[in-house]
């Protein structure tokens, strides 16, 4: 659906990283910020998440118009108290949330335990389906599915998708299998043809090195800035990775340091974020 798609691309993508869109970090600040409460049935005020998102270079316009279209989208609510705007998660947004952080903090980068399962997926859609197909791949990507063929994709181990295609009502149109590949198969070959390895890689190695030398430099004054572009930096790196068997893949994977990296300047900053965050955050029940 659309709504993995915000998690995902960026507006451009540099040799200093990507540079993700304003629909991507705002749901990484409620990710950090709000879903991260005990009690998760909070709304922010705008002037605070104009304040946030200022930090990482997104204009009060661009936040106020990616607030909007949110809202219109159903990924958050508004809530009015006396002069001023507040907004919260919606149950749909909530559920995007906590499958990026289940990706992010649960499962890894690194797959050392595959039992050599595979799960199949073949769908066919009318032509016209044009919007259906979009979305189908779009969560079959997310959830760890490459391309097989035009209509049949496949994923390592044992993946609960039947709940993503009932949700996207396709049941009728596509047919779920779980197996284990032949002998006859060749396995890294297939891995290489049905996902594109340099470019996963390289994802890895440039949040890597833009990272590790951000460990380098300290962790500087705003440490609630610095943990959206963390963790939406690597949201937007584990994407298109579906946690390939490490067995069948080069022997040097950048998966595994950049994980490192990653877990390091998130335990060096959240704490110091969250803090921050209670301090400048202007919140309120959700009614």
């Amino acid at each position: 659906m659309e709504n993995y798609d915000i998690l995902d691309t960026p507006d451009s993508d540099t040799s200093d990283g990507p540079q993700p869109r304003p629909q991507s970090l705002m749901l990484a600040f409620f990710g950090n910020h709000v879903l991260e409460e005990v009690d998760r049935d909070l709304c922010v005020y705008s002037g605070s998440i104009i304040d946030v998102l200022g930090r990482v270079g997104v204009g009060e316009q661009a936040v106020r118009s990616t607030l909007t279209r949110m809202v219109n989208r159903g990924l958050l609510r508004r809530q009015r108290e006396g002069r001023k705007m507040y907004f919260g998660l919606t149950p749909q947004a909530t559920r995007v949330l906590w499958d990026g952080r289940t990706r992010i903090w649960k499962q890894g980068a690194v797959n050392d335990d595959w039992d050599g399962s595979w799960t199949l997926l073949g769908f066919s859609l009318p032509d016209s389906w044009k919007r259906q197909r979009h979305d189908l791949r779009s969560r079959l990507a997310w959830s760890g599915f490459g391309a097989l063929y035009s209509g049949l994709w496949i994923a390592p181990g044992d993946i609960d998708i039947a709940g993503v295609v009932a949700e996207l009502g396709l049941t009728d149109h596509v047919k779920i299998f779980h197996a284990q590949a032949d002998v006859a198969t060749d396995i890294e070959l297939m891995i290489r043809d049905t996902w594109d390895l340099e470019r996963i890689a390289a994802r890895y190695v440039t949040f890597d090195k833009r990272w590790t030398a951000h460990l380098g430099a300290g962790s500087g004054d705003d440490p609630i800035g610095t943990l959206l572009r963390l963790v939406s930096e690597w949201l937007w790196t584990i994407r298109t990775d579906p946690r390939l068997p490490t067995r069948h893949l080069p022997p040097v994977w950048p998966a595994r340091p950049a994980e490192e990296t990653f877990r390091r300047v998130a335990e060096q900053t959240t704490r110091p974020a969250r803090r921050m965050a209670r301090e400048l955050l202007d919140t309120v029940a959700l009614r």
